[in-house]
């Protein structure tokens, strides 16, 4: 199974689950659009008010026609038990916690690679480092942090741009659990999302479609091309 953290993409920060994903995919169509194009990885959402919600069958075919893809799953607030359940039956290599997960509730995902999503609200990365020192309690830190815009009664998928100023010095508060950048983020601004921040990976969702869960298969191409180059530019 092609596994990308695992080749040359390492970062000061360490490695990571994947460098570029196209989260919110629905269809075959959109997920062979993302993979052509060169993107490391889907994202297939199981939370059910998203726009981008896929079900357990829906999310099965578009793997089935796929092949071997880095298949993520978008979960919110699921029952350990039965994430467990959709992670093995419809064959992802990694989940995303979006919710209010604890961190006990990582820490018994312990046969699944997870990144869990923190919104950067008014205390910023502090609160993200304090998390970190309770998932190490707990006995399990996340393969990666996904900060996303912080929104009232949302969990991401909004749209909204994130501070890229609020990312500074990151590593100082994350240490070496990888950073993956979300929000807002278009073909259009990822590159000096990149430059600034210089994170382990980017996520777009929204950026890239002409409408909740369609992907534009044009900005989807402009959006790998310019986050590949990007991501070459800092490691150069």
């Amino acid at each position: 199974m092609n596994t990308p953290a695992q080749d040359i993409r390492l970062f000061p920060s360490g490695p990571t689950v994947f460098q570029i994903k196209i989260c919110g995919v629905t269809t075959p169509d959109d997920a062979h659009a993302a993979i052509e194009a060169g993107a490391d990885a889907i994202g297939l959402n199981f939370y059910e008010e998203s726009p981008r919600y896929v079900s357990r069958q829906s999310a099965s075919k578009v793997l089935a026609e796929c092949g071997d893809v880095e298949a993520v799953g978008v979960f919110v607030n699921m029952p350990a038990g039965t994430l467990q359940t959709v992670a093995n039956q419809v064959g992802l290599t990694a989940i995303q916690l979006h919710g209010d997960e604890s961190p006990e509730y990582l820490a018994g995902l312990a046969d699944l690679r997870a990144v869990r999503a923190r919104r950067i609200g008014d205390r910023g990365l502090s609160a993200i480092a304090e998390d970190l020192i309770a998932c190490r309690v707990a006995g399990r830190v996340p393969d990666a942090i996904l900060v996303d815009a912080f929104q009232q009664g949302c969990y991401g998928g909004t749209g909204e741009t994130l501070a890229w100023e609020k990312l500074a010095g990151y590593r100082r508060e994350l240490g070496d659990v990888p950073l993956i950048l979300a929000g807002g983020l278009t073909p259009e601004n990822v590159a000096s999302a990149i430059s600034a921040v210089q994170p382990a990976g980017v996520d777009v969702a929204g950026g890239v479609e002409r409408s909740p869960g369609v992907k534009d298969h044009a900005k989807v191409r402009a959006f790998v091309v310019a986050a590949r180059a990007a991501f070459a530019a800092i490691q150069s």
